[in-house]
């Protein structure tokens, strides 16, 4: 039973990467549907309290991820470089299958009209910081290779397994790093690996006890807060005509285009929906040896 629950374990991991990867997909949707999310939280949040069972308990969950980081990345770095904007449009399409979810989610404990303002707020501000960062991403594409560039690009990653539902791979998309980040880390170049896997740690270890009590204190507002840069940073990565590509290319729609992009579009969100759904659905198990809350 105890090998049956670490493939298990490992499975489950495996699932949660491909949320790492994908962009409008968030691994901490993954970790909550199958009940690891708030156990992780609380051994990130506390890592000296029984660090070795609870180490023990998520190396598999690690080891899953991780696996998972490299194969999709090395599918989707292959793919992104020849069908990029319909990829794209299927990451749009994603997010918006997630956002009604997220939005009933964002009012479940209540819902009051300055929640809304924080929404309209988060949303303005962020459209405004992509637009004015937009010369210093494009420097960030030229300096693909530096260590501080993954480094950053790990942080980000990490923030969709601190808030379910956000999905910062949005991020790296208007950066202009995705798909050099596929291609690298799906053939394990470890000058891509380490700093990404490092900046991943990091903000885990700094920032999951502080999202987790920003989430107990104001959980309407945080998240309206995180609807609104999620709304930003999906306009931001639309494939207008005309836009330049991460490919070196330009966007230029003709019908037979336009017609695979609004069938990736309404994939992405038939996905998008459905997993939140399942989330809504699904009743975790509680894991109750992995520092319970007294």
């Amino acid at each position: 039973m105890e090998l049956l629950s670490w493939f298990l374990r490992l499975a489950k991991g495996f699932v949660i990467g491909t949320g790492f990867i994908i962009p409008g997909v968030s691994g901490g949707v993954f970790a909550a549907i199958f009940g690891i999310y708030e156990p992780m939280i609380r051994f990130f949040g506390n890592i000296t309290k029984d660090f070795w069972k609870n180490a023990r308990f998520f190396l598999p969950v690690g080891m899953g991820g991780l696996i998972s980081i490299i194969f999709v990345s090395r599918v989707l770095g292959d793919f992104f470089m020849v069908a990029q904007v319909p990829l794209v449009w299927f990451f749009i399409g994603c997010v918006l299958g997630t956002l009604p979810l997220l939005y009933k989610k964002a009012g479940e404990k209540g819902r009051k009209k300055r929640h809304f303002i924080v929404l309209a707020v988060s949303c303005l501000m962020m459209l405004a910081f992509l637009l004015f960062m937009q010369d210093i991403f494009a420097a960030v594409q030229l300096s693909a290779d530096r260590y501080m560039v993954w480094l950053l690009a790990g942080v980000l990653m990490a923030l969709g397994a601190i808030v379910p539902g956000l999905s910062p791979s949005n991020f790296l998309l208007y950066m202009g790093i995705y798909g050099v980040m596929m291609e690298r880390v799906g053939r394990v170049d470890f000058g891509v690996l380490v700093p990404l896997l490092g900046g991943a740690v990091a903000c885990v270890l700094l920032l999951s006890k502080l999202f987790d009590q920003l989430f107990s204190r104001a959980y309407a507002g945080m998240y309206h807060f995180m609807l609104g840069i999620i709304a930003a940073s999906t306009m931001m990565i639309i494939p207008w005509a005309g836009k330049a590509l991460e490919n070196g290319g330009v966007v230029r729609y003709d019908s037979g285009l336009k017609g695979i992009c609004l069938a990736a579009c309404f994939l992405g969100v038939l996905l998008g929906y459905g997993m939140g759904v399942l989330e809504k659905r699904y009743k975790p198990e509680k894991i109750k040896s992995i520092n319970p809350k007294k």
